[in-house]
């Protein structure tokens, strides 16, 4: 990870987004969530039961998403 860098946000195949480093979760209207943790995961299959936070529900609903962003265009 790059040193001035705050934070790193890894895409992983059919999974969650990794968020690592140094970062603030908050809601919409600014009430920090605190994520116990300087890495955490981040839901993207809309499943878990602890949103944002993955809870690994990708796994049992068969979840599928690239690993890499789509391509522009």
């Amino acid at each position: 990870m790059d040193s001035e860098a705050g934070a790193t946000v890894t895409i992983c195949e059919d999974g969650p987004l990794l968020v690592r480093g140094t970062f603030s979760v908050v809601t919409q209207d600014g009430a920090v969530i605190e994520p116990g943790r300087a890495t955490v995961a981040l839901c993207r299959c809309g499943a878990s039961a602890t949103k944002p936070f993955c809870d690994g529900s990708h796994k049992v609903i068969g979840f599928r998403a690239a690993g890499e962003p789509d391509p522009p265009g």
